[in-house]
């Protein structure tokens, strides 16, 4: 199989453990953090904010097929667009994410466990909401901006399919695990597409 290969634009976690078994490789788009906590066997991490940076080299570099992995498939299909946009066309992504495949009993290697960053988002958003809408009531009224703010950050984020608040909450040392080496990563990628 060769990175001209023409791929589904999602596949299912069985239809990846196809592809992987015909040579294609999985990238891990979430922080360093999430993928320290859990991820495919086999799998690179290239978390999504780097990866935009460095998607003309990965482009070049990488001639096998390429699954797109995250939490739930949102961060991949971000990534999904940048690669495409930088050339590479052998790309598909991962249903539901690593949570699907989790479900779905396929191995995975743990580490220490941490939350996932959409987790994160939900609690930190409603906080943010309960303490505007309790501040508002009991404290000052206009603390009640706080909750509509966050509203409607979130709707925006919906429209838009990218997050504000996950992309600060990614730069949090909790969501760092050890530092991703891009360049090492796509080493690797070209000297086992060359084995």
């Amino acid at each position: 199989m060769t990175a001209t290969t023409q791929l589904p634009a999602s596949v299912s976690p069985e239809q990846a453990t196809e592809l992987t078994s015909q040579g294609a490789r999985i990238l891990d788009v979430r922080t360093t953090g999430e993928f320290e906590s859990v991820h495919i066997p086999g799998s690179y991490n290239v978390p999504l904010d780097l990866l935009s940076e460095h998607r003309s080299e990965l482009t070049s570099s990488v001639d096998q097929p390429v699954i797109l992995v995250c939490a739930s498939g949102m961060r991949a299909k971000q990534a999904d667009n940048a690669l495409r946009d930088a050339g590479l066309e052998s790309i598909t992504v991962l249903e539901g994410g690593i949570n699907a495949w989790e479900q779905r009993g396929q191995p995975v290697v743990k580490g220490q466990q941490k939350w996932s960053l959409e987790r994160q988002v939900r609690l930190v958003a409603g906080s943010l909401v309960v303490a505007g809408a309790v501040g508002g009531l009991f404290v000052w009224q206009p603390l009640t901006i706080l909750s509509l703010f966050v509203g409607g950050g979130l709707a925006f984020a919906g429209i838009t399919n990218t997050c504000g608040m996950a992309m600060l909450l990614a730069k949090l040392p909790y969501n760092r695990g050890q530092a991703c080496d891009v360049r090492q990563v796509i080493t690797e990628l070209s000297a086992e597409a060359r084995s």
